[in-house]
């Protein structure tokens, strides 16, 4: 390593051009011993490998911008060059995931394509280009003693990811890590197993080509369930630790996780239609928020219309011959054209996160109607109001309590890539540290520097 290569101060107009690492052939099942692992051998080896992801993120926090942009580019060649060992390997997951019968959303999620590899590159490419956040001034100051004070972001150190049938992810987490000076471990779950082994072979091979340490990015896949709850206890040794999943997923973590957590939620996303929406916009908006992606947790899964609303036709007509299976309360049901089929909605209706192509509708009759069935049924994701009144938009805005609130536009742009992040590590619905999509410098935190000459306190 050089100074120039360590030092975030730097210059950072260093070509960071891509090495390309070598291709890899498809991952060999995860190595094991012949008989199961005791919970002290597990805890053992899970403990081993944060110690060398915390000797890997002293490194990694020196790196300057240049050195991680020119690791991001490797990774990136690295996954092209190595596009048919991963596809292969994925189709052994979803032959899998299809055998034991996983949801349609839940093969959605799993699955890889050419196009979402390439995607995956292009995000790397993104954040590539994003300005480092490590060494960012928050706030200074010079107090009256002369002592010259500095808030500055720093990297948080050892990141932990738990997630479930989302291979995407791995390069996602990873990638933001990387470019926050971070080191990451994951958990990427049994489902996707095969597909992230060659991911991460990927990953660490990419880093050592420039230089980087390779237990920058490593897996408990290895260790099965008994590894993440290991991972989840592993307080000391892992500074956060980051769920994205379904619920149950989730809480679970949350429950049970001696290291801080960082919340990701579901979404339980609602629009709402006042009687001010026009027709085109209401009808192009719903199609994009529910049928773009309905495995995802930025679609919406719960429209609201106003009583005075004369959309409510075209847009149960767009989404009924889009394939949407409404569930609908009474007062919805009466005013669909006779041709549309609605289900009656329940409480449960309004609670659901489908993740598939379904939709709960209700009627309201008021702006404060909308927001209270909002705040009684949302997990604080997303909200969205489709409003030609600026003054309803205004007090949506201020009343609805979500991680993002969207006026006049699709659910499906909360997301990191949309929002100029790069990628995202999840969509915090938590209020601590973090909220909403989870960018490069949600994975920092903050050191004060404080520089004096020679000052005593009084």
């Amino acid at each position: 390593m050089t100074e120039a290569l360590i030092s975030n101060t730097a210059d950072n107009s260093v070509d960071a051009a891509a090495a390309g690492a070598q291709p890899v052939t498809p991952a060999a099942a995860p190595e094991s011993a012949s008989v199961p692992l005791s919970e002290a051998e597990v805890q053992a080896a899970v403990h081993a490998i944060a110690d060398r992801s915390r000797t890997a993120a002293r490194r990694m926090a020196m790196a300057n911008r240049a050195w991680k942009d020119r690791a991001l580019r490797a990774v990136g060649a690295a996954l092209e060059e190595n596009t048919q060992a991963i596809l292969a390997a994925n189709a052994t997951d979803v032959a899998a995931g299809k055998a034991n019968g996983t949801s349609v959303a839940m093969l959605d999620r799993l699955t890889l394509t050419e196009a979402r590899i390439a995607g995956l590159v292009a995000a790397l490419e993104n954040l590539a280009n994003l300005p480092d956040p490590v060494g960012n001034v928050v706030r200074g100051q010079t107090l009256p003693n002369g002592l010259r004070l500095r808030q500055v972001n720093v990297p948080m150190g050892v990141v932990a990811a738990i997630y479930e049938a989302r291979p995407n992810v791995t390069v996602d987490i990873a990638g933001l890590a990387l470019k926050s000076g971070n080191a990451v471990i994951l958990r990427g779950g049994s489902a996707a197993e095969a597909t992230n082994e060659v991911l991460v072979r990927v990953l660490r091979e990419a880093l050592e080509s420039v230089g980087l340490p390779a237990d920058a990015v490593q897996t408990v896949d290895q260790y099965g369930r008994a590894g993440a709850n290991v991972l989840m206890r592993a307080r000391g040794r892992v500074d956060v630790l980051i769920p994205r999943g379904g619920r149950d997923l989730i809480q679970t973590v949350v429950n049970n996780s001696a290291v801080p957590v960082i919340e990701t939620g579901e979404g339980n996303v609602h629009i709402f239609i006042d009687e001010s929406a026009g027709e085109e916009m209401a009808v192009e908006i719903l199609l994009n928020a529910k049928t773009q992606r309905p495995s995802v947790c930025n679609t919406v899964e719960t429209l609201l219309v106003h009583s005075g609303s004369t959309v409510l036709p075209a847009v149960a007509a767009a989404l009924s011959k889009a394939g949407v299976r409404l569930h609908a309360d009474d007062r919805i049901r009466a005013a669909l054209p006779a041709a549309i089929e609605a289900e009656p909605a329940t409480d449960e209706d309004w609670g659901t996160e489908y993740m598939d192509l379904d939709l709960a509708v209700a009627m309201v009759d008021s702006l404060d109607e909308a927001v209270s069935h909002i705040r009684t049924w949302s997990t604080g994701h997303t909200e969205a109001i489709l409003t030609n009144n600026l003054a309803n938009a205004e007090r949506f805005i201020a009343e609805v309590d979500s991680a993002a609130v969207i006026v006049n536009a699709s659910t499906r742009f909360t997301d990191g890539g949309e929002l100029g992040l790069g990628a995202e590590v999840g969509i915090s619905t938590q209020k601590l540290h973090a909220r909403g999509p989870m960018g490069l410098t949600e994975l920092t935190t903050t050191k004060w520097i404080v520089q004096g000459e020679g000052q005593v306190r009084g």
